[in-house]
């Protein structure tokens, strides 16, 4: 695992641009931890697939495992030490985390269960704040955060699609289908080899973003053929269990926020008392020496977390995100190729019928070829699915994995929101 940054990215944002008070923020939170909440459907079952945790670690059991289970669909469930947890940082604020009893707490767990995360760990993290970046898509700029993130594959991928007329081939035809497809399998080659900490790394992004590179990966396209292996790019030598919200005030600021334990409930482990688990994102180090995203001390690993904004001529146009891991960029190419080539409203472009393609060496996708497999949702026609056969790709029949999705978009001649949220998952778009 490596140092929890949630509570410290709180505050960073609270200081910089909050209005309440901390302990007003936080007490609906502490509201329902303390008096419980009823368990969704959905959340209910995947809570049920991670009681295998409660196996292994049985501060896992005591805390998400009342009666020794899982809560079922519409059980109440109740986590009274989290309630305590955050009332302290509510009323002691970030240090209480990083330098107080919660830190020693944490500390004192990890030395008995074996873990290497320490007080001085804690102590001595800091958020970083970072320019993002983007490319311009159609007219629009699509925002994205920098590496050590998987934000810019999604930026790659809509530069490659770019020199394409996708809005003439037709929604998820097979052409179009196939277009997306090759364009995220140049974009992850790339992900694989560069995106990492860029404290410890000179990682070309504005290479990587750039048109011309673009243009130079789109040419290895096979407009009738999938491809098993594309090479990573070197644009150097051009010289050149997530929760997504996003939200919007009266003074029209929009904020687009994503926060993950990874997979699941993280690693499982559970500090004594504090009614929480610590994530398991140092699992997407790699452990090859001298790759950009090996592991060293100190430093950050790669991360699947992305959140996403669109402008139009230097104004918001809309805040979205979609959950997922592997899903991410690729949702976000479809849904900004939703809106933008065929003029879907926000729902529509998240009710749309997905794609999501795995690697060969992705553990966690479905048998796969050397050029991995696509899933596909219903709601494609049998004709594309026929011809993107015909082409060489992989299909598969998948029920969930394509992701969760919110968006608040800006309508700027009504001066109206409009909000959507995913059919797929639990959400809600509301106003007040």
């Amino acid at each position: 695992m490596s140092v929890p940054g949630a509570v410290d990215g709180w505050f960073e944002l609270h200081s910089r641009f909050g209005k309440l008070p901390m302990k007003e923020i936080l007490a609906p939170a502490i509201a329902y931890a303390e008096e419980g909440f009823p368990v969704s459907p959905v959340i209910a079952h995947y809570w049920k697939l991670s009681e295998w945790l409660g196996e292994t670690y049985p501060n896992f059991q005591k805390t998400f495992m009342p009666g020794g289970k899982a809560p079922e669909a519409g059980e109440i469930f109740r986590n009274p030490q989290l309630a305590s947890t955050l009332r302290m940082i509510s009323t002691q604020g970030r240090d209480a985390f990083y330098k107080g009893d919660i830190a020693r707490t944490i500390d004192a767990y990890c030395r008995r269960v074996g873990s290497f995360l320490r007080y001085e760990d804690l102590a001595e993290h800091t958020s970083t704040w970072v320019e993002p970046v983007s490319t311009n898509y159609r007219g629009y700029d699509i925002w994205e955060l920098p590496p050590n993130g998987q934000g810019i594959a999604a930026l790659q991928a809509l530069n490659v699609l770019e020199g394409f007329d996708l809005k003439s081939m037709g929604h998820n035809s097979a052409k179009y289908l196939h277009y997306q497809i090759e364009a995220k399998k140049l974009a992850f080659e790339d992900r694989a080899k560069f995106y990492a900490d860029p404290d410890f790394n000179d990682i070309p992004v504005a290479e990587l973003i750039s048109k011309s590179y673009a243009e130079k990966r789109r040419a290895l396209i096979d407009p009738d053929k999938a491809s098993n292996q594309f090479p990573a790019g070197d644009p150097r030598l051009e010289q050149g269990d997530t929760i997504y919200l996003t939200v919007a005030d009266k003074d029209r600021n929009m904020v687009s926020l994503i926060q993950s334990n990874y997979r699941g409930f993280g690693s499982g482990l559970v500090p004594d008392g504090l009614g929480f688990g610590l994530q398991n994102r140092g699992e997407l180090f790699d452990l090859e020496e001298g790759h950009f995203n090996s592991y060293e001390p100190g430093k950050r690993p790669f991360h699947t977390i992305i959140p996403a904004f669109i402008t139009k001529d230097g104004k918001p146009f809309m805040s979205f995100g979609v959950m997922g891991g592997d899903m991410q960029p690729q949702g976000h190419v479809q849904i900004v190729c939703n809106m933008i080539d065929f003029g879907m409203s926000p729902q529509e472009a998240g009710d749309a019928p997905r794609y999501r393609h795995f690697g060969s060496s992705d553990p966690t996708g479905p048998q796969m070829t050397d050029g991995g497999a696509v899933a596909i949702e219903s709601g494609v026609t049998t004709e594309a699915l026929r011809d993107l056969s015909k082409m060489g790709h992989s299909i598969r029949f998948e029920s969930d994995g394509f992701g969760g999705y919110q968006a608040i978009f800006y309508d700027a001649r009504n001066d109206v929101y409009w909000g959507a949220s995913e059919s797929r998952k639990d959400g809600m778009a509301a106003g007040y």
